[in-house]
């Protein structure tokens, strides 16, 4: 059997025992040690580490086995291990977070079926494997999930279908209703951090950046603030200011997840830091408006804009849409340091029975409606006749008077037709009979051009007039739909 060495900086971390292959010696067999670096194999005397799985800020984690259970049960083992040079203090607060993971894990990993369990926490101390001394590791041992994280699936599937997107949303609301409940804020929300499993279970994982608020109103205003730990991209503007986080805090990320998962794109790339304005929709071709509104809301910037619970959200999700109205916004956060309960779970309002007004966006931009798009006609017959009628009055005021005296009141009596058009007084009846009035006009008084090719250049531009108009509206709808 192979032993993997967790030792960080270990020159050759791979060790065979044949020994171990005998279950029956694995079960009782003593501490094995590195044969390069002298490091202890076999952690807390149980756990079999046997390949890597991944390295983050705080810490490795290796796939292993449990040789004291009868089918050597499959676990996750992760060594604290922070990177970088941290000073004495930063070292403290990784420390702090590492541990804060397990004891969030043994309180509410055995209660829930979408977050992992806890098996074990405990430091190992072992001689260094150069010179005197010794060194300190800490080990927790969580539950294996088999099967992708949602980042592996994006990388692989590219963006996922929106009645997928929405069954995580949900199923991730209904893990963080139970989460907020117990006086706990994740604050690492992310499609890396939510698994899942082969069975097709969703199962919220890294609870190392939590955040456990504090109970009862004496608690002080730094226990409720941010430690600044938090993912780029992913965390709202209080997380990244150190401020005070809420339940809301872990919505917005979620809604960020899912934007993300429907247009397969980055939180940079949908996030306009010039408008401060997320973008999103516009990588996408529909959604649901319900799902879309809601996901919206959770992005506003403002905690106090938000749904204040994932429970208020779950009942935003599933209340009959109703036109394109948006949805009401949660009440601001209280300015005092909240209670564990009040904090969490603040008192419920009833579901609203009627949508309020859309949002300013909307009213500036409103959908176009059938009507709307029928008006296109009435505007390219106008734009005909004003060709039209243009190249004949040109020539039958040229043919009466002279020089800026004939510009002028051709310009005048052109005035006058687009006014007319514009404000719907000359119908197309009226068109048609001013159009005649002017052709005969011109078929007595212009003498300079044949009548014949004066009326082709009249119908050309016209034509031209048309053209033009139609092609504008065709760019400007499609700039519409894409901005």
């Amino acid at each position: 059997m192979e032993i993997l060495c967790t030792r960080p900086g270990c020159h050759h971390p791979q060790n065979q025992f044949s020994d171990l292959d005998d279950p029956t010696q694995l079960k009782t067999a003593q501490q094995k040690y590195c044969t390069s670096c002298g490091m202890h194999l076999i952690l807390g005397g149980r756990y079999l580490p046997q390949k890597l799985l991944g390295q983050g800020g705080f810490g490795t984690a290796f796939l292993a086995r449990d040789r004291y259970t009868p089918t050597m049960r499959l676990c996750v083992v992760k060594q604290f291990q922070p990177m970088g040079n941290l000073d004495d203090q930063q070292l403290a607060m990784a420390q702090e977070l590492f541990e804060r993971e397990a004891h969030v894990l043994e309180r509410i990993g055995n209660r829930h079926p979408q977050i992992p369990d806890l098996f074990a926490f405990f430091p190992l101390i072992v001689p260094k494997s150069q010179g005197q001394g010794t060194d300190q590791y800490f080990y927790l041992v969580q539950e294996y999930i088999e099967g992708q994280d949602l980042e592996q699936e994006l990388a692989a599937r590219g963006k996922l279908p929106e009645t997928e997107v929405r069954a995580i949303f949900e199923s991730m609301l209904q893990v963080l209703a139970f989460v907020h409940d117990q006086g706990t804020i994740h604050r690492d929300i992310k499609p890396s951090n939510i698994m899942r499993h082969v069975d097709g279970t969703l199962y919220l994982l890294d609870f190392g950046a939590v955040k456990e608020v504090a109970a009862g109103a004496g608690g002080t205003s730094m226990s409720q603030r941010s430690t600044g730990i938090y993912s780029p991209g992913y965390a709202p503007p209080e997380q990244m200011r150190g401020a005070q986080v809420y339940p809301a805090t872990d919505l917005y990320a979620l809604a960020v997840t899912c934007v993300v998962l429907l247009t397969g794109e980055t939180p940079e790339a949908l996030f306009d830091g010039y408008q401060n304005k997320w973008l999103w929709r516009k990588f996408i071709q529909k959604i649901e408006p319900r799902f879309g509104a809601l996901l919206d809301l959770m992005l506003e910037a403002t905690p106090g804009d938000r749904p204040k619970s994932a429970q208020v959200a779950l009942k935003l999700l599933a209340l009959p849409s109703q036109g394109q109205a948006s949805m009401q916004p949660a009440a601001p956060p209280p300015p005092s340091a909240p209670s564990a309960s009040a904090s969490v779970l603040p008192a419920q309002p009833s579901p609203p029975t009627a949508l309020q007004k859309p949002p300013k966006s909307a009213q500036k931009n409103p959908a176009p409606t059938q009507k709307s798009s029928g008006s296109v006609i009435p505007l390219l017959l106008g734009s005909a006749f004003t060709g039209f009628e243009g190249i004949l009055l040109f020539m039958v005021t040229g043919s009466l008077l002279t020089g800026n005296l004939a510009i002028g009141v051709w310009g005048g009596a052109m005035g006058l037709i687009i006014l007319a058009i514009a404000r719907k007084i000359l119908e197309l009846k009226e068109m048609f009979i001013l159009g005649a009035i002017t052709l005969g006009a011109a078929f007595f008084l212009v003498k300079t051009v044949e009548f014949t090719t004066l009326v082709i250049i009249a119908v050309l531009v016209g034509a031209a007039l048309v053209a033009a108009i139609a092609l504008f509206t065709l760019i400007y709808r499609l700039l519409q739909k894409i901005l």
